[in-house]
């Protein structure tokens, strides 16, 4: 599936709505060049899922810890990742549980250390949107993309009651 989000407030809105959707374990993996909008959709889904306070890239730290009551949610940004060893610093396997959403930007510095994506989303630029190819794999993530295929069928406006700027592939 491909959607066409025209704005950082529609990348965001997406975010916001495939956050209802998002269900542990589940690992999403995002990837795209530096400004396709990686934490701006990171940004909405946090929002969806309630989170009111700042949300930052964690280009320097590399790790994000969400605490939402019922699950948490951990972001990385492994842009500055030098050597996938790091990862084991960051006690990665400590994140992997049953409670725990993984959304990872730039996953490829992860190398073997990463575990598999449920889900990749692929961000790149088109004139004057981002364009977002979303990836399944295995059961959860086909689960996810269709669940976010009936939603986006079901709800042509967001929240305020504003068209939805996103077009569908």
């Amino acid at each position: 599936m491909m959607l066409e989000p025209r704005g950082e407030p529609a990348q965001e809105a997406l975010g916001r709505q495939l956050a209802g959707l998002l269900r542990p374990p589940l690992i999403v993996y995002l990837e795209g060049d530096l400004g396709t909008g990686k934490t701006t959709l990171t940004r909405g889904i946090l929002r969806g899922l309630g989170h009111n306070g700042t949300v930052r890239s964690p280009t320097f730290t590399l790790l994000e810890p969400y605490d939402l009551g019922r699950w948490r949610l951990f972001h990385l940004d492994l842009y500055r990742l030098a050597d996938p060893e790091e990862l084991h610093y960051l006690g990665l396997r400590d994140l992997l549980d049953q409670d725990s959403v993984l959304i990872v930007e730039w996953p490829q510095r992860g190398g073997l250390a990463l575990p598999p994506a449920d889900l990749e989303i692929r961000l790149a630029y088109r004139a004057d949107a981002r364009v977002l190819e979303f990836l399944p794999h295995g059961p959860a993530g086909t689960a996810l993309v269709a669940a976010l295929a009936a939603h986006l069928a079901d709800a042509a406006l967001d929240e305020s009651g504003d068209p939805l700027e996103v077009s569908r592939h």
